[in-house]
């Protein structure tokens, strides 16, 4: 892939040396941790292709989008919303922030006990090793944490086309006004870059277009709550984290397309796990491409994923958009009240995310609970204390895991989850 698409990424700015060498690791734990696999279904040669070529062909994608007068949006978070984008004529494409990278230069900015995630964000700058990054005309940063609160304001000064979108932090009618405003003011801020005009039927079949995604994705997770276990968790999650920059009408077909043959599976009871498998259910932070750490220590360990209680799982996808409105403002309106919806540990109180999972647990047939958070991501770490003792009130083990993207607790993190594991069986 490198000598094909080395002109264009070139004519992004990138940084090649390093982006080979981001390549090479990147290919080789993909390999690892996913072709490893056996008995997958053949729906994932899809993903399978998407991540091969996923700083190549799709950048293309995005290049000739861009050559033809389209406008590239890159988002950091499920609050940013796809609809308005696609409205505009423009494309929404999640940004690399799931690995370690440049990290003694992003620590000139930022200070060392600062959250994974964001660090990773300024890594991936820094080096100029990511194409969508580069290739966007707009980067949307929104104040969820502190942490990506303040440190928007280093990031800024890295890159002139930073766009920043104020956050409620409680869920009241005061918060929903500030997300509605802020709504009102990204629309108007997308409408300038792009010159184009939203209209209530470009906003209703942008909403049709993400509600028909979100749906496939929900298909998706009803399947993995069935036994026999037709799906690894670890395909389960790739499917999610794909949907953040994949192209949204051809990632739906291709789930849908999964989905046939995984009922199929299930209708000739073909599991692809033994039987009395473990099944988890990993609730907490996000976690981005290449971030598949903790879920391959889980299924190596003798236990099955079946859902994600996280922004790249059923929280960033769960709720749909109300499309039956007839002016734009009751449009509006509908996108508001459903990312208002999101139970992001930002908020509080949160005692909806407390109730979900444990509706989780229930729907998935979960055996036990594993709150994954990044270290020195406060919201997260902050809640997985009440997380515990609401899962321990209703009987339903819980571990907690704290850790980073390195691979230095990887022996540690082993050790904790097999005997987790045991317990469960």
């Amino acid at each position: 892939m490198s000598n094909e698409y080395e002109s264009m990424w070139k004519g992004l700015g990138l940084n090649l040396a390093s982006h080979d060498a981001l390549l090479e690791v990147l290919g080789k734990g993909y390999t690892d941790i996913y072709l490893a696999q056996k008995d997958r279904p053949e729906g994932m040669g899809y993903f399978d292709f998407v991540m091969s070529e996923v700083h190549g062909l799709r950048i293309k994608e995005l290049v000739d989008e861009k050559e033809q007068g389209r406008k590239i949006i890159g988002s950091y978070c499920v609050f940013v919303p796809e609809e308005i984008a696609l409205a505009a004529n423009a494309t929404l494409v999640g940004l690399c922030s799931g690995a370690d990278f440049a990290l003694e230069e992003v620590e000139r900015y930022l200070p060392r006990n600062t959250c994974a995630l964001i660090k990773s964000a300024f890594g991936f700058k820094l080096g100029q090793v990511c194409p969508y990054l580069e290739a966007a005309d707009m980067v949307v940063g929104e104040n969820t944490c502190d942490g990506k609160k303040k440190a928007y304001e280093s990031l800024g000064t890295l890159m002139d086309n930073l766009y920043v979108m104020d956050l409620p932090q409680m869920k009241s009618d005061l918060g929903r006004d500030l997300l509605r405003s802020e709504y009102d003011r990204f629309k108007t801020a997308v409408e300038e870059l792009t010159g184009v005009v939203i209209t209530h039927e470009s906003l209703t079949q942008a909403i049709k277009i993400v509600n028909a995604k979100r749906s496939a994705l929900h298909r998706l997770a009803k399947l993995r709550s069935a036994d026999p276990i037709v799906i690894s968790g670890l395909d389960g999650l790739l499917a999610n984290q794909v949907s953040f920059y994949d192209n949204p009408k051809r990632f739906t077909e291709s789930v849908h397309k999964m989905c046939d043959e995984l009922e199929k599976r299930i209708q000739a009871n073909q599991g692809i796990f033994p039987v009395k498998t473990p099944r988890i259910l990993i609730s907490g932070c996000p976690m981005a491409v290449p971030n598949w750490k903790l879920p391959w220590i889980i299924e190596t360990s003798g236990a099955v994923i079946v859902g994600e209680e996280s922004c790249v799982g059923e929280r960033g996808a769960r709720n749909l958009t109300q499309d039956t409105g007839t002016t734009i403002d009751e449009l509006m309106d509908a996108i508001t009240d459903r990312y208002f919806d999101v139970d992001c540990a930002i908020f509080t109180p949160n005692q909806e995310r407390l109730d979900h999972i444990q509706e989780m647990v229930k729907a998935y047939k979960a055996d036990g609970v594993i709150h994954y958070g990044l270290q020195f991501c406060q919201p997260y770490t902050m809640e997985a204390i009440p997380v515990e003792n609401a899962l321990e009130k209703k009987d339903i083990p819980c571990l907690r895991i704290e850790t980073d993207y390195g691979m230095e607790d990887v022996g540690q993190l082993k050790t904790r989850i097999e005997a987790f594991v045991e317990q469960l069986k």
